[in-house]
């Protein structure tokens, strides 16, 4: 069964507001699994959890964020960035993998003028893939992503399980 659907996605309600779950933090909702927000997590461990993005750039956009409310990445600790690092290379072969993008864009927003709509510490990974930009990109300003991130999360999720990750 062929799940590719046109997902075009406006995160303005959410940056905004409009559309933005009454939680105070939408990544420790998420960890805590609160009803409220939707989950679209693919693997977790004792420290971090790794979700698709709701609103990706990509198919395949991954956030990576410590269970523990952190702000800034000097607020890991060495073992916590060493764990980050390995789960960023899990990551990356997954990905790769599953989708077989170009390349990848990996890195944080930290701070407001940086563009983080999320105070909590978070790791973007987000697959690149050759010619990405459509005719409906450049005329209509918006982006299209030819999966959907539930969609998405499935194939991830049994991506991950299927490496036995303890």
């Amino acid at each position: 069964m062929h799940y590719n659907n046109l997902f075009s996605f406006n995160k303005l309600e959410y940056v905004t507001g409009r559309k933005k779950p009454d939680v105070g933090c939408i990544l420790c909702a998420i960890n805590e699994k609160d009803p409220r927000v939707e989950r679209l997590e693919v693997y977790r461990n004792a420290f971090f959890l790794i979700s698709v993005n709701l609103y990706p750039f990509n198919v395949g956009h991954l956030l990576i964020f410590p269970l523990r409310h952190i702000e800034t990445i000097v607020e890991l600790s060495d073992d916590e960035a060493l764990q980050l690092h390995h789960l960023t290379n899990l990551s990356i072969e997954v990905l790769s993998e599953v989708y077989s993008p170009g390349g990848f864009n990996v890195g944080y927003n930290i701070g407001a003028c940086s563009g983080a709509s999320i105070e909590h510490l978070h790791l973007h990974i987000v697959p690149r893939y050759s010619r990405e930009l459509g005719f409906i990109d450049i005329l209509g300003g918006a982006k299209l992503v030819v999966e959907h991130p539930e969609v998405t999360t499935k194939k991830l999720k049994e991506a991950f399980q299927k490496r036995n990750l303890t």
